[in-house]
């Protein structure tokens, strides 16, 4: 063989090699990244990370357990309701104002809500069976993020809260309606100039990730799986309170039959503000989790259009945040407190 024909032949080895060396490169960046074996897996279950998976799947009751029950919601308050005062012939009984509440909670898009004045301790509470009750009030939220209260919902407030006092022979007095449906536009437009939603966007630089990988990663800094699949939370210190903060990806992902095999390319981290306290310093917990998380999967922080968030950026953030927590401190709406986590929702 001649020189030039043993050199053709080694530059198509080369050629040969150098496309294999690619293929497998490309189907190694495009392959999820998936999650550890943990020390529980059996040794035959090789890749497959099923006790990951399962613990996906029974983890949704975890964040049922801080929500807030009916009964348990912030009382009455004037600077965020409507307040109808029912004064009484005579006490009533807890059993029979049960059985005179409205079917419904809500007047329209806005909670709607009646409290009684506890005789034996002179407590205002939601009506309880085997308590007497020496007055009671209606009360309808002035607004949410839905927006005012309009006439057309204080007008139903109104016919409910009539019909129950109708039923323990009430008397109620109504504020009037023009002067509520203006104080509600005054504090709409008040929330919605002093609400924030954070919402951070974590990108793969190269190779994709599982939703197991993203899980395993998260769980590592406190998150614990959320009530829809895709979601997950930072659960917060009291029983009962909003999660401090929110990690989702794409839902379809998974719920795939195989989710190791999905791939995603980006998951994002959110805040709401006004359901916070500020002691907790979520913002700060925010940048943490998304530069771990960054660090830990080969990832880059973005804003929502793709672009990478400069420190710099991220201070002049949270020297905003800090005057906006100032001010709903100032309006007794602090973040994290019942009135601000009922006002902004």
């Amino acid at each position: 063989m001649s020189s030039f024909s043993l050199g053709l032949a080694l530059l198509g080895v080369l050629v040969i090699a150098a496309l294999l060396a690619y293929n497998a490169w490309t189907s190694h960046r495009n392959t999820p990244r998936r999650p550890l074996a943990t020390a529980g897996a059996g040794a035959a279950g090789g890749e497959r990370q099923e006790p990951v998976l399962e613990a996906e799947r029974t983890e949704p009751v975890l964040e049922a357990a801080p929500l807030p029950v009916p009964e348990r919601r912030p009382g009455l308050d004037a600077l965020i309701d409507v307040l109808a005062p029912i004064a009484l012939e005579g006490p009533v009984s807890g059993d029979a104002a049960l059985a005179a509440m409205p079917t419904t909670r809500r007047a329209g898009t806005k909670p709607f809500a009646i409290e009684g004045l506890n005789e034996a301790t002179q407590q205002w509470e939601t009506p309880r069976a085997g308590q007497r009750y020496a007055a009671f009030q209606a009360g309808v939220q002035l607004a949410n993020r839905v927006g005012a209260l309009n006439e057309i919902e204080y007008s139903e407030f109104v016919m409910k809260a009539q019909a129950f006092a109708d039923a323990v022979n009430g008397t109620p007095d109504f504020p009037e309606m023009l002067d509520e449906v203006a104080r509600a536009r005054e504090l709409d437009q008040f929330a919605g100039g002093h609400d924030a939603q954070l919402s951070f966007t974590l990108r793969a630089r190269n190779a994709a990730w599982s939703p197991g990988y993203v899980q395993q990663n998260a769980a590592r800094l406190g998150f614990i799986a959320g009530a829809l699949p895709g979601r997950m939370v930072l659960p917060p210190a009291t029983t009962g309170a909003p999660p401090l903060l929110g990690l989702s990806f794409d839902t379809q992902a998974a719920m795939a039959d195989d989710p190791d095999q999905s791939a995603l390319r980006q998951i994002s981290l959110s805040l709401d503000v006004p359901q916070v306290p500020r002691t907790e310093q979520p913002f700060a917990r925010l940048r943490e989790a998304a530069n771990a998380l960054a660090s830990a999967m080969d990832g880059v922080v973005t804003d929502d259009n793709g672009q990478p968030i400069r420190p710099q950026a991220l201070d002049v953030i949270g020297a905003d945040l800090e005057k906006l927590y100032d001010t709903l401190d100032s309006r007794d709406l602090a973040a994290g407190s019942p009135l601000a986590r009922r006002l902004f929702s």
